[in-house]
């Protein structure tokens, strides 16, 4: 089975995941995973699908038939196993008003480390009683065995206070 990572946007407007999983399941496909949304009236996301090897060239030109209702990018894609022994997998939560760069602050500190980043979710939404706009993120990363995880929690909860924004570790 080969793996295809599906990036996809376009105009947001009903029926584009049932056109894009109507594709995926004509060529023998199966859809693993995904993570789509509508954002400022488009609707872009990510999807994992498997489809048996023979398949897999009639899938991507069967996608690129989207195009003007989606574009759709495939991409080669090889399936992670699950944490390995001895990893820990860390999350973090984010708040606090919104500002330019507190992206930018809080993956530096996490790449600093080596780290990479599984999950990132942000938005932004109205501050309750005190008016303005809150920004939140949650992002999941795992540690490598050896990694000293009190000095990467450190230097989050640091830059936390530097940045003024409160952060909770899972």
């Amino acid at each position: 089975m080969a793996h295809l990572v599906l990036t996809v946007v376009g105009d947001d407007r009903p029926g584009l995941v049932n056109a894009l999983a109507e594709q995926v399941a004509a060529h023998g496909g199966n859809w693993e995973r995904s993570e789509l949304a509508e954002l400022a009236g488009a609707f872009a996301g990510i999807v994992l699908v498997s489809v048996p090897d023979d398949r897999e060239d009639e899938l991507t030109a069967a996608l690129e038939q989207l195009d003007g209702m989606l574009r759709v990018t495939a991409h080669g894609g090889h399936p992670t196993d699950d944490a390995a022994v001895g990893e820990r997998e860390l999350e973090l939560t984010v708040l606090g008003n919104d500002r330019p760069g507190i992206v930018r602050d809080v993956t530096a500190a996490i790449a600093r480390h080596a780290l990479s980043i599984d999950t990132f979710r942000s938005r932004t939404l109205d501050a309750p009683m005190a008016g303005g706009t809150l920004f939140e993120a949650t992002v999941a990363f795992r540690l490598p065995t050896g990694t000293d995880a009190g000095t990467v929690i450190g230097a989050l909860e640091q830059l936390a206070g530097e940045i003024q924004v409160d952060l909770a570790i899972a």
